[in-house]
């Protein structure tokens, strides 16, 4: 199980809509890691500005990899993190994670961070467990 979703919110789906900033909660506690490894980066955009902030270490342990996988992996999580955050998120390599600004200043990077040419730039050996 990916989430450790409270009965509470479990109700709320089994009734037709669900809080988002419930979800979003549940997201928050359920996967820790990539929760602080995404809101690092936020704050890190927003301190020190620029086209995008990411990270190239890789996660202490299988655990931790598992939970960005997880995150970046499902659309609804992805998604409702995008709009918590105001960011747009970008995944590569089960480690690199990158945030962009929501606006178009940064499609230009944000293109070239997801594209073939960049994800085949971002191999290596000591990745090829991921």
């Amino acid at each position: 199980m990916s989430l450790d979703v409270s009965p509470a919110l479990l109700e709320q789906a089994e009734r037709g809509d669900v809080d988002e900033a419930a979800f979003v909660d549940c997201v928050r506690t359920s996967l820790p890691y990539a929760w602080e490894m995404i809101s690092s980066l936020v704050a890190q955009l927003k301190v020190d500005g620029g086209e995008f902030a990411d990270n190239q270490t890789p996660p202490p342990d299988e655990q931790a990899r598992g939970q960005l996988l997880r995150a970046l992996a499902s659309d609804a999580i992805r998604g409702a993190l995008q709009r918590h955050f105001g960011v747009r998120l970008a995944f590569q390599n089960c480690h690199r994670v990158a945030v962009f600004p929501m606006d178009s200043s940064s499609d230009e990077r944000l293109g070239r961070f997801t594209s073939i040419r960049g994800q085949l730039l971002n191999q290596s050996p000591e990745l090829r467990d991921c």
